[in-house]
């Protein structure tokens, strides 16, 4: 019987290196996501840390590629959380996120993000 060779033993900086780049690979595919915009009326709080939903022709869809938030302004975009019952959205921000997709309730793409700033889009 020929003698077996030992099993081979990855080095600790190789292992480093695999898990770095799988960590990235991650977090780029989950940061190319979209986010929700929603127009909500602060003058309508929900008691519950939320706004209620309006329509988008309330609000200002520059503001979105601007980063605007119209602290004064009666109606403002709304980002991420979740619709809950009677109209109302909560558990988001109304900080845009700096990157992907911002997309309107119904769908339609509000801006595109990504590199090199807006990117306003009707579809």
């Amino acid at each position: 019987m020929p003698p077996q060779e030992p099993g081979r033993r990855l080095s600790s900086r190789t292992v480093k290196v695999g898990m770095v780049s799988a960590l990235s690979l991650t977090l780029v595919a989950c940061g190319s996501g979209s986010t929700t915009a929603r127009c909500v009326d602060r003058n309508a709080p929900s008691g519950k840390g939320g706004y209620r939903v309006v329509p988008d022709s309330n609000c200002n869809v520059d503001d979105i590629d601007n980063g605007g938030t119209s602290p004064y302004g009666r109606y403002f975009w709304y980002y991420g959380g979740k619709r809950g019952s009677g109209g109302f959205v909560s558990g988001g921000s109304q900080y845009r996120p700096s990157d992907g997709k911002i997309k309107s309730g119904s769908g339609k793409t509000l801006s595109r993000g990504g590199f090199g700033g807006s990117g306003k889009s009707g579809s």
